[in-house]
This record gives C-alpha cells, sequence and structure tokens, in this order.
C-alpha cells in the first residue's frame, strides 16, 4: 500500500531528533527525517564531508537516532560497502545507506559512486540535491541549473546538469528513482521499494536549501512543487531488469508540456535567478527538454 500522511506521522522510529542544526526551511533535514526514518529501525548511514554532517551536531548533541558513520568526501559508497559485506560476514541485516549531497556524488564521489555501482555492491545511494556546495559557501556543483547564480559562476551557470540518475541507468544499477521533498510519501515509498532490490540502488531527491537558492526559508516545499510542475524535474523510477521507466503519480500528467507551469514561476521565487537574460532562460528550457528526451526513450 502507498505510503499515506497518517502512516508517517504514525511512524514509531524517529531518524532526526529535535535540536539539530540544519537552517529554517533545510529541504535536506526534511528528506533525511523521512527517508531515512522509514528504514531507521535496520540503517547504518554513511555519510561524506556536506551539510548533513554538520546539522548532524556533535558530541552529547547528535541529533540523529541512527548508527552514522562520517567519512572523507570521495569515500562513502566504498565506505558503505565494506560496512554491507561485514555486516553479511556477521550475518546481521542492515541498510547501509550512503547519504551525500550533489558534491559528494556528482562531483567528488563519483569515483567511488561508479565503482560501488560497477561491482553492484548491495548498498543504497541517496544523493540530496540543494544544486551546490552549501556547506562551504554556495559553490557551482555538476548538479547546478543553467542560469543560477553562485559564488563561482556570479554571472550565471553556463553548463548543462549531469543527470546523475541517467548516468547510474547507463551505469546498470538495481533500481534508479527521483524524489522530491514536496511529496514526501513518495519518497518514503521509493526509500522502501529501493531496499528490496539486490544490488547497488540510487535515488536523487530535489532537497531545496533557502540559503543558496535565494528563497523564503518558508518557501521550500513551494519552490519543490514548482521544479515538478515546471517539468524541471521529472519524478520517476526504473529498474534494471524491465529497462522501463515509470512516472511517478504526482508528476505524470507534466510529461505533457501543455500540463506544466511556466518554469518562470520556478525561477521568480529564487534569487539565485536574479538577472537571467532571455538567452538563459531559453537554454534552461532546452536543458529540460534534453532531460525528458532521454527520458521518454524508456517511457512506455
Amino acid at each position: 500500500m502507498p505510503t499515506t500522511l497518517k502512516d508517517l506521522m504514525n511512524n514509531p522510529k524517529e531518524a532526526l531528533l529535535k535540536g539539530h542544526f540544519a537552517c529554517a526551511g533545510c529541504g535536506s533535514a526534511l528528506a533525511f527525517r523521512h527517508a531515512i526514518g522509514a528504514i531507521a529501525d535496520k540503517a547504518v548511514v554513511v555519510i561524506p564531508a556536506c551539510c548533513t554532517s554538520v546539522y548532524q551536531g556533535f558530541g552529547r548533541g547528535v541529533a540523529f537516532d541512527v548508527p552514522t558513520i562520517n567519512v572523507a568526501f570521495a569515500s562513502s559508497d566504498a565506505v558503505a560497502a565494506g560496512i554491507k559485506h561485514a555486516m553479511e560476514k556477521k550475518g546481521k541485516e542492515a541498510h547501509v545507506v550512503a547519504w551525500a549531497g550533489d558534491g559528494g556524488t556528482a562531483d567528488i564521489g563519483i569515483a567511488t559512486l561508479i565503482g560501488a555501482c560497477d561491482r553492484q555492491d548491495n548498498i543504497l545511494h541517496i544523493m540530496y540535491s540543494n544544486n551546490v556546495y552549501s556547506n562551504t559557501g554556495g559553490q557551482r556543483s555538476g548538479d547546478t541549473p543553467i542560469g543560477a547564480r553562485t559564488t563561482t559562476t556570479p554571472f550565471g551557470n553556463k553548463a548543462q546538469r549531469k543527470m546523475v540518475p541517467f548516468i547510474m541507468m547507463a551505469n546498470n544499477a538495481s533500481y534508479v528513482a527521483t524524489a522530491s521533498v514536496a511529496y514526501i510519501p513518495d519518497l518514503v515509498d521509493k526509500v522502501k521499494k529501493a531496499i528490496s532490490y539486490d544490488g547497488f540502488k540510487f535515488i536523487e531527491i530535489d532537497a531545496s536549501c533557502p540559503v543558496a537558492w535565494k528563497s523564503d526559508s518558508a518557501d521550500s516545499i513551494k519552490v519543490a512543487r514548482l521544479a515538478v510542475e515546471t517539468g524541471v524535474w521529472p519524478l520517476f523510477e526504473w529498474d534494471n531488469k524491465s529497462n522501463k521507466a515509470v512516472l511517478s503519480k504526482r508528476g505524470s500528467k507534466f510529461r505533457n508540456k501543455e500540463n506544466r507551469k511556466p518554469i518562470e514561476e520556478w525561477l521568480n521565487i529564487q534569487g539565485r535567478f536574479k538577472g537571467m537574460s532571455d538567452e538563459e532562460i531559453k537554454n534552461l528550457y532546452a536543458d529540460v527538454d534534453r532531460q525528458w528526451t532521454f527520458l521518454e526513450k524508456f517511457l512506455e
């Protein structure tokens, strides 16, 4: 049965406790609470350098109620794989999750990500994407949208996003999905489904960052929802046995361009896109079309 809001409220295990250090409106914290909370009774989380390694707290003030290991930036999947193999040797069941941002996944961590996928290590990698290196001042990452102003692209990012889910599909991960903090039940369902697969699993979450995106902290869910409604963030899942992708119920109607809202609605509530030229907006539309063109090859 699909997860409901009532199910979320009745979850007996909290992965993220009160008093954490996340910024107001942090999409990553919301995603962690529910994604890891869905499997918290058997979860082991490996976290490289990122915002999460800061807001988890330290010493007696740790805000996570799951076993957590902090590791070097590029090593999360290698460490997670080692933990999983060790647990299996001991006959212990555990859902080992590498939890990393877009920097620790798409850029600095991509070597160990691909390596774990190549080996089909039985772990789940969750990439929470805030489109930037938020923890170190807001530098551009491989998942930064075209036109976004960052500290290293003050006049707007020119490069296309890496589309990491499609990279993982090409690398034959057993299960690949995208999710959004605007649709938490969908996220929880995908995490639960992912752990039912053997081999390497990958989920990318659109996680709003009011600080880097220069948006109102009260609008984090609105921004994430608009990303889906404008077609910027397709919600889908894919597995390597069928080699078919399926759109999530919440995002299926936006396959049709006529049902999408103008991307400008998403841009206008984020200060990071202030001053975008008509040419940049045109290029962003083209990049969104590029994602959908690739995805269409796998949709029935």
